[in-house]
């Protein structure tokens, strides 16, 4: 008898092994038929096009099943490279790096253009880039977009960012008060902390993103995800990616209610009203062949900025990083609508400059930088902007 048990218990678990038995393996399908899929986010402000997919049904529309997955900021890429989380949306820069280096992951579809800056004094002595060799530059961390970005520029001028130049890090609230302070010679940062700088009037951007060439036309966050689940579930992964490039395109509709969404839902501590200035700066115009650009001139930049292995080849990273998908083209982004909610725009006659003191705010909230959890501020900023805490 007990041969006979021990017989079947084997054969039972080469069955479960096999796939054989649907409970021993977990189902890639929800009751309902739906797809599953694990989506990964820190708790950014420009991760809104996700939070809105969900909220607004657009994942369902495509016939997933999503879980959201809160990740940390330090752990992120492995996180995605070993399968906690199947897709995201990040920055394109962030990732190349451990793309050059092996990560299995895979970038299908650009979700918003640049917000990072490099800014200093208006009336300070750095006039060029090339004034910052030897010099002191603020970041809100190192590893973060913003030093990322400094990185970049430094590197593709001729300067070594590791030898030749001060990092020094503040929160991202206060580099602008490190600038007054002459802590630092120049700062990196995101939106909206650059944008409310230039409102009151300190800085002046050496390096802007936003307008810069060749980063002005180019996709700062793209879609992301695990090689080993899109070879699996491609459908998903379009379906998914579809979803988010929706999400953004609804965003830039509507940027008050997004942030409102955002903060509502707590997804991301901070009020609903400066989470609008800072996605109100943000430009979502998802594209495709912008990604796939964004991913071929970062790499190019990067490995002429010394931040790739001389032996790395920029076009075949960029080949290998970035994957097109059926069903996922700027002709279909180029014609699918999205509702125009009432009050979801910012007021015509918004005047960013009477917000330019809210820039050490600990509810300030930044496209790419993660903030720690904070007490909202009880008062409404678009209604009653003078009247702070």
């Amino acid at each position: 008898m007990n041969r006979k048990i021990i017989k079947l218990f084997f054969f039972l678990c080469i069955l479960c092994g096999c796939g054989l038995i649907g409970s021993c393996n977990k189902s890639d399908t929800s009751s309902s038929g739906a797809t599953k899929i694990r989506v990964g986010y820190i708790g950014l402000t420009c991760e809104a096009p996700m939070f809105t997919a969900y909220e607004k049904g657009f994942f369902k529309e495509e016939g997933l099943d999503v879980e959201f997955v809160r990740c940390e900021w330090a752990t992120y890429k492995d996180a995605l490279a070993l399968g906690q989380f199947d897709i995201t949306h990040h920055l394109v820069m962030y990732f190349l790096k451990p793309l050059e280096q092996g990560l299995d992951v895979k970038f299908t579809g650009g979700i918003h253009r640049g917000c990072l800056r490099l800014q200093t004094a208006v009336n300070g002595p750095i006039k060029t880039i090339q004034d910052l060799r030897g010099k002191r530059i603020g970041v809100p961390g190192l590893g973060t977009p913003p030093f990322i970005f400094a990185n970049r520029v430094l590197g593709a001028r001729g300067i070594d960012p590791g030898k030749e130049i001060d990092w020094r890090v503040f929160p991202a609230g206060e580099l602008g008060l490190a600038l007054d302070r002459g802590e630092v010679d120049a700062v990196a940062d995101s939106e909206p902390i650059g944008t409310l700088l230039l409102a009151g009037g300190k800085v002046r951007s050496l390096a802007d993103q936003v307008k810069d060439e060749p980063y002005s036309d180019e996709y700062c966050c793209a879609v992301i995800v695990n090689g080993k689940f899109l070879s699996k579930n491609p459908k998903a992964v379009a379906g998914a990616t579809r979803a988010m490039l929706k999400g953004a395109k609804w965003v830039q509709a509507n940027p008050v209610a997004a942030a409102k969404l955002s903060v509502e839902k707590k997804y991301i501590a901070s009020t609903p009203e400066l989470n609008a200035i800072a996605i109100s700066n943000i430009n979502y115009v998802p594209s495709v062949s912008g990604a796939k650009r964004a991913v071929d001139s970062a790499s190019a930049e990067m490995k002429r900025a010394g931040m790739l292995s001389p032996s790395t080849d920029p076009a075949d990273l960029a080949r290998r990083a970035f994957v097109s998908l059926d069903g996922v083209t700027d002709e279909w982004i180029n014609n699918l609508k999205v509702e125009s909610v009432a009050g979801g725009q910012m007021p015509k006659d918004f005047d960013i400059t009477r917000y330019a003191s809210y820039i050490n705010s600990d509810n300030l909230p930044s496209c790419c930088i993660p903030h720690r959890d904070r007490v909202p501020l009880s008062q409404t900023l678009v209604e009653n902007p003078e009247k702070k805490k």
